[in-house]
């Protein structure tokens, strides 16, 4: 099952372990537990810390759990970690000795803060792209908070306990029948919602300690490639920097194939992701992830000459120069519904959710390449698709409008503007539509709508400090200096034109020397 490639890789990762981890299988009548069984005893035979251990309980499905010399550390999986989950079942063996890179301290105290004795049920599909980065988010949590425990769970195993929870999109995150989360997240995001849930409301909850206050030369926003990018030249000048970010990667990791990264033929986002935070922890720049700025105070009594910044997590540093680099967000439709029927039947990823409307006709929203894109991928899958797009063309390559072309189960609508998502309550049903020629509504009828509108730059936290475009984009000059002094910003959400990867990382780049220049003039005047 597993190739040589794969055993070496693993036998090199597993080298990190200090102490035997179990696999504890439940035996089961199932078929698949044959298959289960097998994928165990080869990844623990890459190490001979881990094996698999027999549990005295019995399942109906196939299901193991993760123990740590011989004490359960409350990770289990219902179903067969293969293909994207793969990579979920490695981090949980490492996880188990504490042997992944932690959130750093301030995010661990308050992971432990929250309520006592929880169980969560991450519910997934196998070729869910997202489901595995909320997988492993909640395994990662629960290394660090004793009392807790999760659950990957493959809904194709639990068909009768889906449609009573009335899930249709995953991934879902559980904990007993309340949905907690749904879709995608960072552990930054996840972390807030769990926040919002299992707060301690005891007077005798721990209190956090607050943070002290930290002071740099320069602070960077955001950590996708322009982040990286301009916090890796930063430090190499020799400059005291921060990175602050919600995540390490940015949109990488909502990206697949990439094939215009010159130099490399082939990559796939969350692997220049980790690339990426491989990089940047080689050289001596705090990095506070799982975080995000709220406020910035280009001026602050107690800290003279630098900018003040606060963070969701009640967290201040300041800076003499801030580089702001967070980059774009999926664009939402804003229509009626579209927040009612999230997660049933109205999403953003056609790899995770597609397969949950096999057979069904499903409508796109969007003629760019992601839209298109999405409308051949999700052509395989279901009964029928049509794309809505509001211009009165598609805007897609030509190459990906042949393809589309050449399907025979695809539509295409043109000049319609999307003016509601109906439903029955549990799940999308129709929309209404608007013909732009005429001005006359339509109905049409569909499981889901896909929608895949664009991106929309995360500036609305500096609306009233810098100068912004039409479409809230920051105006920069030739060096990215923004309007206001002593600040600067790099890609996607700047005005810079052609929002690439590689224009991205050139340009973060580009923004750490120029503050670097200024700096020294500054210095020497």
């Amino acid at each position: 099952m597993l190739s040589s490639d794969i055993t070496k890789q693993l036998r090199e990762h597993f080298g990190k372990l200090t102490s035997s981890v179990q696999l504890v299988l439940r035996p089961t009548p199932h078929s698949a537990g044959e298959q289960l069984l097998s994928l165990l005893e080869e990844t623990a035979a890459c190490h001979p810390l881990i094996s698999v251990e027999q549990s005295s309980e019995k399942s109906e499905h196939p299901y193991f759990e993760v123990y740590k010399d011989h004490q359960p550390v409350g990770m289990s999986f219902l179903g067969i970690p293969t293909g994207h989950e793969f990579t979920s079942l490695v981090l949980a063996i490492l996880g188990a000795d504490l042997q992944v890179q932690l959130p750093d301290a301030s995010t661990i105290e308050r992971i432990r803060m929250l309520q006592e004795d929880l169980h969560f049920t991450t519910y997934i599909s196998l070729s869910c792209t997202n489901c595995p980065l909320i997988v492993q988010a909640m395994n990662l949590m629960v290394a660090v908070h004793p009392s807790w425990s999760h659950t990957m769970a493959d809904g194709a195993y639990l068909e009768a306990e889906m449609k009573r929870l009335d899930v249709h999109s995953v991934p879902s995150l559980y904990h007993q029948d309340t949905l907690i989360h749904a879709g995608r997240a960072t552990f930054g995001e996840l972390l807030e919602k769990l926040e919002q849930h299992f707060k301690p409301t005891s007077a005798e909850a721990p209190t956090a300690k607050p943070a002290p206050h930290k002071s740099y030369d320069l602070a960077v926003i955001g950590g996708g490639p322009a982040g990286i990018s301009a916090a890796v030249y930063s430090a190499r000048k020799g400059t005291r920097t921060a990175i602050i970010t919600d995540a390490l990667g940015g949109q990488l990791l909502e990206t697949q194939g990439i094939e215009n990264f010159i130099s490399v033929i082939y990559t796939e986002g969350a692997k220049l992701a980790h690339n990426l935070a491989r990089h940047i922890r080689e050289y001596p720049v705090d990095i506070l992830e799982h975080r995000r700025v709220h406020e910035i105070q280009p001026s602050h009594p107690n800290y003279p000459g630098a900018h003040f910044l606060k963070l969701n997590t009640g967290e201040t540093l300041s800076a003499k120069q801030v580089i702001i680099a967070t980059g774009a967000r999926w664009r939402e439709l804003g229509v009626p519904g579209e927040k009612t029927y999230l997660g049933k039947g109205v999403a953003y990823c056609p790899h995770c959710d597609g397969p949950y409307f096999r057979g069904k006709d499903v409508i796109v929203v969007g003629g760019g390449n992601s839209g298109v894109e999405a409308a051949i991928d999700l052509s395989g899958i279901v009964r029928s698709v049509t794309l809505l797009e509001f211009q009165d063309n598609l805007k897609a390559d030509q190459v990906l409008q042949q393809v589309l072309q050449g399907r025979s189960n695809t539509k295409v609508m043109t000049s319609v503007a999307l003016k509601s998502v109906e439903g029955d309550g549990k799940a999308v049903t129709h929309v209404i539509y608007e013909d732009r020629q005429s001005g006359e509504q339509h109905t049409l009828q569909t499981s889901a709508v896909f929608v895949q509108i664009g991106l929309i730059p995360n500036s609305q936290f500096l609306k009233d400090l810098v100068e912004l475009n039409d479409f809230g984009e920051i105006k920069v000059d030739e060096k990215n200096r923004t309007s206001l002094p002593g600040m600067y910003a790099t890609g996607d959400v700047t005005t810079i034109p052609y929002k690439q990867i590689i224009i991205s990382m050139g340009d973060g780049a580009q923004a750490a020397l120029a503050a670097f220049e200024d700096s020294i003039t500054a210095a020497s005047s």
